[in-house]
């Protein structure tokens, strides 16, 4: 624990502390091709407000800072066949965070990459699309923190 401290380590929520405020709104653009999305995003990202931020989620007019995510889509390129069907293949997922922070306006595109296999029934290919949409946005929602930290990080140099 002495090294930590004494290294200078402060953790991400720390940082983010320097960017978003204590009460936060978050907006998820629900996208009319996979409208199914919206809610696990919604709650993941309140999720990650609570044990990452240590913030509250309050209402748009209660806010000090607000997210709007808005899901862009997703594109699926095949990666192995077998038998002529595609049996691994890598799914993109594009995400739009707005942000209005202690700092000001900023705005983050991120595309999140996401491997994995596929069965050859088209019945369990849709809940494994579903899933590997949704482990793309785990991962742009948490490179997303990163991207929050790291502007923390900035503004706490810049203040000293």
């Amino acid at each position: 624990m002495l090294l930590l401290t004494a290294c200078g380590y402060k953790p991400s929520s720390h940082l983010i502390r320097n960017v978003f405020s204590d009460s936060v709104y978050v907006e998820v653009v629900i996208d009319r091709v996979e409208p199914e999305n919206a809610p696990y995003v919604k709650d993941e990202m309140n999720r990650l407000v609570y044990t990452r931020f240590k913030g509250h989620i309050v209402p748009k007019d209660q806010a000090e800072s607000q997210i709007s995510i808005d899901y862009k889509g997703s594109t699926f390129t095949p990666l192995t066949y077998e038998d002529g069907y595609v049996v691994r293949y890598r799914a993109n997922i594009r995400v739009k965070f707005d942000m209005v922070t202690k700092k000001g306006k900023l705005s983050k595109t991120i595309v999140s990459v996401f491997e994995s296999d596929i069965e050859k029934s088209s019945i369990s290919s849709s809940a494994l699309r579903t899933e590997a949409i949704r482990k793309g946005l785990e991962k742009s929602l948490n490179e997303f923190l990163a991207y929050a930290s790291a502007k923390g990080m900035l503004i706490e140099k810049s203040s000293r």
